[in-house]
């Protein structure tokens, strides 16, 4: 098969930076839109929805969609998380999208971005479990059984920092996955059939944007869970 023309590719750079300096474009982009819609919110009329489809409009429903799957994931208090939550899942969805653009690899085919993101998440739950359980989040993990604290302990931490590699993998290995189908479809027919795995694309990359996120949310939930939650 012949490899894909890309934007980096015929200014020969590197694929890791490739791939930094693609999520750069998309943060770059998100940034504008979110600018857009805060002077969109915070406008003399920004009581008055805007026509069709905006960046306010966009940016509100999906605030609120993660809001609700939060308050239900969660639970109370779930509002904090929803801003870091929202950064997941519009970065993500973005930069899976771009991949579908001619020219463009997905930064989150690159297992150092998505071990990045993971990192991130594994940083953020583990940080909101301490500043809201103290050292009962670290209890927890010892179990309820003093006497195999030791053992409850290094099996509960192993599950814990295995996390942000499994959250890497799953999004490096479904991404990569689809883009190298969609490479492969568009390189054998040139018309027609490559329309059916762009929708499928467009839908994997949703898909997947969603599962990060939501998994994000149940680490952090299982994280800032009081003793009767656990």
């Amino acid at each position: 098969m012949e490899h894909p023309v890309t934007w980096a590719g015929l200014l020969e750079i590197p694929e890791l930076w490739s791939s930094v300096l693609t999520g750069l474009f998309v943060i770059g982009g998100l940034l504008l839109l979110a600018v857009r819609a805060r002077s969109a919110v915070t406008s003399e009329g920004a009581i008055v929805p805007d026509a069709g489809l905006t960046p306010r409009n966009v940016f509100e429903l999906l605030v609120e969609a993660i809001g609700g799957l939060s308050e239900q994931v969660i639970g109370h208090g779930s509002r904090v998380y929803v801003p870091l939550l929202a950064t997941f899942f519009l970065f993500i969805l973005a930069s899976n999208l771009l991949g579908l653009v001619p020219g463009f690899v997905p930064p989150t085919s690159d297992f150092d971005i998505t071990l990045a993101l993971g990192i991130c998440s594994f940083l953020i739950f583990n940080y909101y479990g301490l500043k809201v359980n103290g050292m009962d989040y670290i209890k927890h993990l010892m179990g309820p059984m003093l006497a195999l604290a030791p053992l409850i302990f290094v099996l509960e931490l192993i599950g814990v920092l295995v996390r942000p590699l499994s959250l890497a993998l799953r999004l490096y290995g479904n991404m990569s996955g689809d883009h190298l189908v969609l490479d492969i479809f568009i390189d054998l027919t040139k018309i027609g059939v490559p329309v059916i795995f762009y929708m499928l694309g467009t839908l994997v990359s949703v898909i997947q944007a969603f599962v990060f996120t939501l998994l994000s949310m149940i680490y952090i939930a299982l994280s800032v869970a009081h003793d009767e939650g656990h």
